[in-house]
């Protein structure tokens, strides 16, 4: 059963152009500094809502939202995150993701059944361990940037960019990597943390 630390029932910005409720899944593999959401950090930490009683909020919701968003944490960590997509879907509603990448192969799996990717990266790839404090985690977010990229699924890259940890030289890497590796037609949004 998914583990699920929170839902946002309502929100207008984490699918661009639609009505959103956001379901934030339990557990990351990485420790960034910034995260806003640590109580979802745990993975071994028990869910606070029962996915049952978000499918009763998802059905009084139909004809009232536009999409679910499953953001965590990072969503990907759970095996069940597939059938959870596949089931919102089938209830008629499009499927989001807020991804960091972590898990490229997972990532793969779901991407055919998505609508919508949020995707961080945060930093130049060579540079990831600086900001996640996780080895290996720069080639899994490459990795998973070229999946999303290459998918045909709407996508955001985004970032987030504390001067503590990036130095201005990174920042302007990271912008050149993803106007150049990904073309300049993609959106690229900052979140700027002091």
């Amino acid at each position: 059963m998914l583990k699920i630390g929170g839902l946002l029932p309502f929100t207008t910005i984490d699918y661009p152009d639609r009505l959103a409720a956001v379901v934030f899944c339990q557990g990351c593999p990485w420790r960034c500094p910034y995260c806003h959401n640590r109580e979802l950090l745990d993975a071994a930490a028990p869910g606070a809502i029962p996915w049952k009683e978000i499918l009763t909020f998802l059905e009084r919701r139909k004809g009232l939202l536009d999409a679910v968003v499953f953001s965590g944490g990072e969503p990907t960590l759970q095996p069940e995150l597939l059938q959870a997509i596949d089931t919102v879907r089938g209830m008629g509603f499009l499927a989001g993701l807020h991804t960091s990448g972590a898990y490229p192969e997972r990532l793969r799996r779901l991407l055919p059944r998505l609508d919508w990717v949020g995707m961080d990266i945060k930093a130049p790839f060579p540079d990831y361990e600086s900001v996640t404090q996780a080895p290996g985690s720069g080639e899994a977010a490459e990795r998973s940037a070229a999946l999303v990229q290459a998918s045909g699924v709407s996508h955001r890259f985004r970032t987030t960019v504390d001067p503590r940890l990036l130095s201005d030289g990174q920042v302007a890497e990271l912008k050149r990597m993803i106007i150049e590796e990904w073309g300049s037609s993609h959106d690229i949004q900052a979140a700027v943390r002091r």
